[in-house]
This record gives structure tokens, sequence and C-alpha cells, in this order.
């Protein structure tokens, strides 16, 4: 193993794709500010609905979340430019981390996979070329990298879309109704709205979706294949990026590919100095290899992981969404939720509905009605705001839920107090009514 991991080969893709990182990790940051979101989610909201345990987050929301998103604009440039990459990228991961741990309501696969990737180009060596650090200090250069630094990104990339195929394999998406939901808001769309509304596009879109995000990254490591990947992957990701508007995710799936294609090709396309490592060597590490080996192989055990949890968990993840975050399940299906909470006075025996709506916004309304989490953090919201008014209350949730489409099913039990509960991360919640057999039926 130690020779495959620390075999030097070219780093030209590997410098590249830090300079379009740090563009999009630039635009994500900006854009964040520019398009509202950053009001939407961190300014207007009284609270938001953090990562459970991560309660102390709190006190960053607020107007001063403009000059923390502008401050990781500025990062992201200096790792686009390769400035004091180090302390850059390091600062840039542990500031998106944060927001990504402080709300759940605005939950994007791409923002975790934004966590991952920032953490893991903290500990690579891809400042040595098309760098400032590397005009200021020459002695920094260097043509090569060990193979372990491109295989940790391809192994990651690889995950990322083997699991968004695996989680398509369901009866609504094969049978073109969840394309067909997802859709829907999209027939406004110029030239193309009334084509996506008809039938064979949404069967073209579910199969070509799992086909695609099967086979893409062994077309692009085989060469004889890889161009072909390359036109199907511009494709798929401008097609989501143009219907979907997904963000930054599209733009940073194609550049992927700078992982795969031969250094000579991407010199001759970006018009770049023609200047290719070919010695035939392996550099190994002074110290000990077993930790670092360790921690590698550690942490892709546990990507593996994450996204098979949801089969330890009771009842089916489409449906109880306990396991879905950090799992790659992504553009996977739409849920709608109709919500009464009612609070129950212990002291005089008063049952009454509960007007929650005034404490959230539009955005946290729709949340809160399909994801139990988000429920069980109201519900202590609520029983904290009645205990501070002098009232000692329980809090009941009747929620009944659609998915893609369907018919509305009961989905919490509402004789059951959920402020009382504990949260378990890795147990099924027993307030959750079980699955309607024919619950993604339309």
């Amino acid at each position: 193993m130690n020779k495959f991991l620390f075999k030097q080969i070219d780093n030209t893709g590997l410098s590249l794709f830090r300079v379009v990182f740090g563009l999009l990790i630039t635009l994500e940051a900006f854009g964040a500010i520019a398009t509202g979101w950053v009001r939407r989610v961190f300014v207007d909201p009284d609270f938001t609905f953090n990562f459970i345990g991560f309660d102390f987050l709190q006190v960053l929301i607020g107007e001063g979340m403009y000059l923390y998103f502008v401050l990781m604009g500025i990062l992201g440039i200096f790792v686009m430019l390769g400035y004091k990459y180090r302390i850059a990228m390091f600062s840039y991961a542990i500031l998106w981390t944060t927001v990504y741990l402080m709300q759940k309501t605005s939950y994007n696969n791409h923002y975790y996979l934004m966590v991952l990737l920032c953490w893991i180009m903290a500990f690579l060596p891809v400042n040595r070329r098309y760098s400032l650090d590397v005009k200021f200090n020459p002695s920094l250069k260097s043509i090569a990298v060990s193979q372990w630094v491109k295989w940790t990104l391809v192994i990651q990339v690889g995950i990322v879309f083997m699991f968004g195929s695996i989680a398509k394999w369901y009866p609504d998406w094969i049978h073109g109704t969840a394309p067909g939901v997802l859709l829907q808001s999209k027939s406004h769309y110029y030239l193309i709205g009334d084509l996506l509304q008809q039938n064979w596009a949404h069967y073209t879109l579910a199969y070509f979706g799992i086909i695609f995000d099967l086979i893409v990254i062994p077309m692009l490591l085989y060469k004889k294949t890889r161009l072909l990947g390359f036109y199907l992957s511009l494709f798929f990701h401008l097609f989501n990026s143009i219907v979907f508007q997904v963000g930054i995710f599209p733009y940073m799936s194609i550049a992927f590919a700078l992982f795969f294609f031969t250094s000579e090709t991407i010199q001759k396309r970006f018009k770049l100095k023609k200047e290719i490592y070919i010695k035939n060597e392996w550099v190994y590490p002074k110290h000990n290899l077993n930790i670092p080996i360790g921690i590698f192989l550690l942490y892709f055990v546990i990507q593996l992981g994450l996204p098979l949890r949801h089969w330890a968990i009771k009842d089916d993840v489409l449906w109880t969404e306990e396991g879905h975050r950090m799992s790659w399940r992504m553009m996977l299906r739409s849920k709608k939720g109709v919500l009464k909470i009612y609070t129950l006075n212990q002291e005089t025996g008063e049952k009454s509905r509960y007007d929650y709506k005034k404490m959230l916004s539009s955005k946290q309304k729709r949340s809160v009605a399909t994801k139990p989490d988000l429920m069980w953090q109201l519900a202590q919201k609520i029983k904290e705001q009645e205990k501070k008014a002098g009232n000692d209350v329980k809090v009941f949730f009747n929620s009944k839920v659609s998915v893609n489409g369907g018919p509305y099913f009961q989905f919490t039990n509402d004789t059951i107090d959920i402020a009382s509960l504990d949260w378990n991360p890795i147990k099924h919640s027993n307030w959750l009514f079980s699955s309607p057999k024919d619950y993604h039926r339309k």
C-alpha cells in the first residue's frame, strides 16, 4: 500500500482544482449575501435549527453574519490565489463547518460536501504550483505530489456519486413519480418548461440520474471512456444547474474532471507552460506511517458507514428522515406536511392550540412539518418559552405528511409529549407512526 500511496505524480490537475475550488467557495460566500440567503437563514429568524448538541452557535446569528460571510469570501480568494494557503483553507473550513452546524432548515448535500472537501483540501499540498505562495517563496515549488493526494479526492467523490445512485433505487424514482414532482414547478421555464412536464422526460431523468451517478467515476478513470464521461458530466451538471439551480455543486462536479485527465491534456487545454513530472519515484515520509494511514482508512470507513446507517434504524428513511442527512440522498423526493401543535397546562389541565408559526420563518415552517429532529427542537423551545411565562406544559405535535405528491398520512403520535423526551440520533423515535404501505404512491 505504501508504494501505491507515495508514488509521485504530476500535480497540474490538483493545483488547478485548488484554483477552481477557491473560486467556487468565494462565490458561495459572497453569493449567499447577494441572493439574500444569509438574511433569510441567519438574520431574519429569531433562532435557527442547529444540529442537536450545537445550541451554543445560536449566539452567532444576526446581522454580524454578513461580515462573517465577507470574511469567508476573502479567505476563498486567498485559497484561489494560493496565498497563505494553509491558514486560509483551515480558516474557511472552520467557518463553513460552523455555518453548516448552525442550521438545518436549508440543508443541502453540497453544503456537507463542502465541509468535507474544505477539511481534505486543508491537509493537501496543492499550493506548490500556480500560487502566490510559490511566487513569494520559490523553494516551496514542486511539480509532483504523492499519489494519495489524488486518490483521497477521487475516493471521496466516488462515494458521493455511488450513494447518490443507490439512494434513487426506490419505487417513486424508478416509476418516474419523484422526478415528475420535482419538475412540476419548472413549467414556466422558457423553451424547456413544457418538455419537462412530459412523462418521457421524467423517465429519462430518473434512469439517466441512476446510471450516470453509478458509472461516471469509472468512465473518467478509464482512458477509453474518459472523454465521453466528461461530456456526459458536462451535460448532466449544466442541466441540473439550469433546471434545479443548486448553486455551485454542478460546477464543482465538473471541476472534478481535473483529477482524471492527464497533465499534458490539461496544460494544452488551459494553455499553460509545458512542465510535466515524468520521473518514476517514490517519496516516503520520515515519520511513522501507521497513524496517518490509520486515520485515512478510518475516515473512509465512516464515509461508507454514514450513508448506510439508516438500515440500522427502524422503518424507511424516506418516511422518517432518520439517517437522511450526510447520506448523499440528493434531489430524491418532495415532502409536504401539515402541522398542528397543542400544549397542555399541567396545572390547569387546559389543552389549547399553540400558534407556533409566529416563532418561525416561512422556510422553517415548511421544514418543521416533516422533519422529526426539528419537531423535537421546536418542542423544547416551546416548553422553554412557556416555562419563562410561568407555565408548565406538555407539547403535542399532530403532523400529516405527503411524499412525492401522494396522499397525506398521519406522521406523529399526537398523544405523546415530545418535549419530555430525550433525543437519540441513532435510534428510531417511537412517537413517529410507521410508514403506510402505500405512502409513496400517487
